[in-house]
């Protein structure tokens, strides 16, 4: 991985995922699901409190997070399609 993030930014990979009906019609983007399940690939190094106090985030790299859907900047890292999101806009960390 050759982007690393600054701040409290996250670099995640979205699980590709194909919404069909049951006679096999694609859905549409915006009739598909609010949120998206992505992998962590790199994490910032968290953000500064006013007092100068590092806050590490929250998630690790390797992490399944859900997130919702639209968030985030698109980018290439090479051949690989990934999406740069804050730490803020990451729902849960699933187990």
């Amino acid at each position: 991985m050759s982007l690393k993030p600054l701040g409290d930014r996250v670099v995640v990979q979205f699980e590709e995922t194909e919404e069909k009906t049951a006679g096999g019609f694609v859905l549409a983007a915006n009739h598909q699901e609010a949120t998206k399940v992505a992998s962590v690939l790199a994490v910032g190094q968290g953000i500064r409190t006013l007092n100068g106090d590092l806050v590490a985030p929250s998630v690790a790299v390797g992490d399944k997070i859900l997130v919702e859907n639209g968030v985030g900047i698109s980018a290439k890292d090479g051949d690989q399609k990934v999406t740069i999101i804050r730490e803020s806009d990451i729902l849960a960390i699933l187990g």
